[in-house]
């Protein structure tokens, strides 16, 4: 394999050596169309250090990347940034292979591992700000904690200005291309949204925080190694720019449409509830949960004002697809949106009732109470819908103050 696989050179003194994972589609409830990277680095210096490994079934590529550079048997040291079995499930191989004098993690990152691997693998904890001499270089170590595990941490690169950032500025993306400038940034910037919105929203007060922190370390940051994703080495404030305009939530005069439908009269009602968004001056984003992700879903809500959620009634309760987005909703904990609940029903309704109870509970500010028709809407439910349309536009403008 190591005619294979090469590792790739991000300064003079570090390399990639990770993996590309172009198959997979779904990581941990959120769709990976784009496939993604499980990244890993080697320092070259007078302690050779790799940081984080990979998913265990790519070892052997990670192995044949370091290969290229080094004998793995000369690494000395190992840093797991971050214990998730994406980074660290390589973990116990890579030891056993490169037999290291030391392995490096936070003292969360150390029980973490102690628990998904057992107490056979010796781990050395390292505290906030602490450095680590690695010979004419020098690791200083950034507890992240929640962002997004409780082990989480940064590993800050001496004299060469780089941060391994583990989970944190990354994106579920797999390319050929190893670097943020060499691919189109619409996309960098929708997959990095993305992957805020389905696994760092929750933790947004912890972004703004650890912002904050590296402001006042003065940390000088000439390229930003995350975990998953390209490498940036150009424009390099681009992500902790976009992160912190994320983490803000400000309001916005976008309006998302979600709903599900048996028979296109909730269809119908979302579509007049659209008509009524942008004649009332808002934007509106469809989005059927029959064809689209729940994922797909929460990337759109992230720059979002409003939420609109949709569904029939379907045995005495909401459509199941529904169910799922809301469940899945209400653990990231978007926050500042006013919304509304809709839906029809043939016998008894209580569907969009309960979409209106799960919006409550998450504590969107409701416009109005669930907007609701009895099998297929008329002229009449239908103006009706555009009507409430035009109230919800109404009433972000009074958010955004527009």
């Amino acid at each position: 394999m190591n005619d294979v696989f090469n590792a790739v050179k991000v300064n003079e003194n570090v390399y990639w050596v990770g993996a590309i994972d172009w198959g997979i589609g779904e990581f941990h409830g959120y769709s990976t169309p784009r496939g993604t990277t499980y990244n890993a680095y080697l320092v070259m210096a007078d302690k050779i250090t790799l940081i984080d490994t990979v998913k265990a079934p790519f070892m052997d590529e990670m192995l044949a990347r370091i290969a290229s550079v080094v004998d793995p048997a000369q690494v000395d040291y190992i840093v797991s940034n971050h214990s998730e079995m994406d980074h660290s499930g390589g973990l116990p191989r890579a030891v056993q292979v490169m037999q290291p004098s030391k392995v490096f993690a936070s003292a969360m990152g150390v029980k973490a591992l102690g628990a998904h691997f057992g107490t056979g693998l010796a781990v050395q904890a390292v505290k906030e700000g602490e450095e680590l001499d690695l010979g004419g270089r020098r690791l200083r170590f950034m507890e992240t904690w929640m962002l997004h595990w409780p082990d989480s941490m940064f590993s800050y690169l001496l004299p060469d200005k780089l941060l391994f950032s583990q989970d944190a500025f990354g994106m579920h993306l797999a390319s050929s291309e190893r670097f943020a400038d060499e691919l189109d940034g619409s996309v960098l910037e929708y997959e990095a949204g993305k992957y805020y919105a389905n696994i760092l929203l929750p933790f947004s007060s912890l972004v703004v925080k650890l912002l904050d922190k590296v402001k006042t370390m003065g940390l000088e940051i000439g390229i930003i190694a995350p975990d998953h994703g390209p490498i940036w080495r150009k424009d390099v404030g681009r992500m902790p720019g976009l992160y912190a305009q994320w983490a803000e939530r400000k309001p916005t005069m976008k309006a998302v449409v979600t709903y599900d439908t048996m028979w296109h009269s909730t269809e119908l009602m979302a579509r007049a509830i659209g008509e009524g968004l942008v004649e009332g001056g808002a934007s509106a984003k469809d989005m059927p949960l029959g064809v689209r992700h729940r994922s797909d879903v929460m990337a759109e809500i992230l720059d979002a004002g409003a939420l609109l959620v949709g569904t029939p009634t379907i045995n005495n309760h909401m459509f199941p697809t529904v169910a799922d987005f809301l469940t899945y909703a209400s653990g990231l904990k978007p926050k500042g949106l006013v919304g509304v609940a809709f839906g029809s029903f043939g016998w008894s309704g209580e569907g969009a009732r309960q979409v209106k109870d799960h919006l409550a509970a998450m504590n969107v500010e409701l416009v109005a109470g669930p907007l609701e028709c009895k099998y297929v809407p008329g002229p009449e439910d239908l103006a009706r819908c555009r009507a409430l349309g035009v109230e919800v536009a109404r009433r972000l403008k009074l958010k955004c103050g527009t």
